[in-house]
């Protein structure tokens, strides 16, 4: 070896390096963010499940779901079993078959008492299908009894993203907001007739043009007593969170309605969650952001709005979707998101804080829930109690590794 400081050098050097390595694992230690929730699987039947929508069918108190499968173009319902078979796969029936759904969602569009599904399709599809639901309770898994038609308004026209139930205009039956990305996109709604079943009378009127919606929520903003709607549109122009005002029933409402930002002009906003983070009254929105930190805005009064963020922790994919709820149950709401871009990373984690913190400075704490080894693409987030011990569980669908319809068991109780 040489001389013996060049001797000591070495051992100093192996030293140095043996004390990097040990330093490292502590900062794993540090930063361990608790083990993974358990996963169940509702459903892994098919290629892409794209999207959760929520509905208690059949009036038992249970909430369940409708999944658009993109590759493999399923239209699927899954009846909630309850808590103590919520762990197994679940009930379910394939309600019509499309090319690339993008979501789907429960209403009872003819209002016979049974659940319809609306699906809303791109790619080369680019249209909304109804599946109308049996009258019949005792045949509504059964796939034979649901027929599939599509809405001649929507044939071959827009790449379309996501759909709203919500009575517009006051008349008829319930009408269908939906909104689209790309080429020609728009917000919209889809006018009812007095037959809802004779889908070639349902018009369209476009109210705002957009670049690629993610979201769409109904909500009286500026508490005028009618139904605005609230979203996120992640590119263009016109991108940012943004509510479009109601004008109120009349000629006006199919026009193009008032826009107002919110924030995140600057963002690629994805999903995003109203809620009151901050528990002082007003209304709050979280949202999603591919390549950025959350983003919460919060009301600061009936017609501003301040722009904070929640940092992304490290070791994650790129945001998708958020929602809120009090997940250790200690009284304060936690921060939940899901990602994409995922491979390797956290998927899923949940973010606390100090009931001493305020929400917008706070020092927010990354937990685990899907862990690294499975999961590269999630989307929306539903929090339920599937399995009936009193705390929130994390629903949401997985379109890459195929994990499908899932949710994951949250260990507070």
């Amino acid at each position: 070896m040489g001389s013996y400081g060049e001797l000591m050098k070495f051992k100093i050097a192996c030293l140095v390096v043996s004390c990097i390595a040990f330093v490292a694992s502590i900062g794993v230690a540090a930063d361990d963010r608790g083990k993974p929730w358990k996963r169940h699987t509702i459903d892994d039947s098919s290629r892409g499940a794209d999207g959760v929508r929520l509905v208690d069918v059949n009036g038992d108190g249970l909430l369940d779901i409708a999944t658009g499968w993109e590759e493999g173009g399923k239209i699927r319902v899954y009846r909630n079993p309850g808590p103590k078979k919520s762990e197994q796969l679940w009930p379910a029936v394939t309600v019509g078959n499309v090319r690339s759904p993008e979501d789907a969602v429960f209403v009872d569009l003819d209002r016979d008492g049974a659940f319809d599904v609306v699906s809303s399709c791109e790619g080369r599809n680019r249209t909304m299908f109804v599946h109308w639901a049996p009258r019949e309770k005792g045949q509504y898994l059964s796939e034979k009894h649901w027929t599939t038609d599509a809405i001649p308004a929507s044939a071959g026209k827009r790449s379309w993203m996501f759909c709203l139930p919500m009575q517009v205009d006051g008349r008829s039956g319930v009408d269908l907001v939906a909104a689209a990305k790309g080429n020609g996109a728009e917000i919209g709604w889809f006018e009812s007739p007095r037959n809802p079943r004779k889908l070639s009378d349902w018009k369209w009127h476009p109210i705002y043009k957009a670049g690629w919606i993610m979201s769409l929520f109904a909500r009286d903003m500026d508490g005028d007593g009618d139904l605005d709607l609230l979203t996120t549109d992640r590119k263009g122009g016109s991108r940012g969170c943004r509510w479009l005002e109601n004008p109120s029933p009349g000629e006006a409402q199919k026009q193009l309605w008032k826009s107002h930002l919110l924030g995140g002009a600057d963002r690629e906003v994805m999903f995003m969650t109203p809620t009151d983070l901050d528990r002082d009254g007003r209304l709050d929105v979280l949202a999603a952001v591919r390549g950025g930190d959350l983003l919460f805005l919060r009301q600061a009064t009936p017609t501003s709005w301040d722009t904070h963020t929640i940092r992304m922790p490290p070791e994650t994919g790129t945001g998708k979707g958020v929602a809120v709820a009090d997940i250790d149950l200690n009284g304060t709401l936690d921060v939940v998101f899901s990602c994409e871009n995922a491979r390797g990373k956290s998927g899923i984690m949940w973010l606390s804080r100090r009931k001493s913190q305020p929400s917008t400075s706070a020092n927010w704490l990354a937990h685990e829930i899907s862990g690294r080894k499975q999961g590269v693409k999630f989307d929306r987030i539903e929090l339920v109690d599937f399995d009936g011990d009193g705390d929130f569980d994390v629903l949401t669908c997985e379109e890459r590794d195929n994990l499908g319809v899932v949710w994951y068991e949250n260990p507070h109780k």
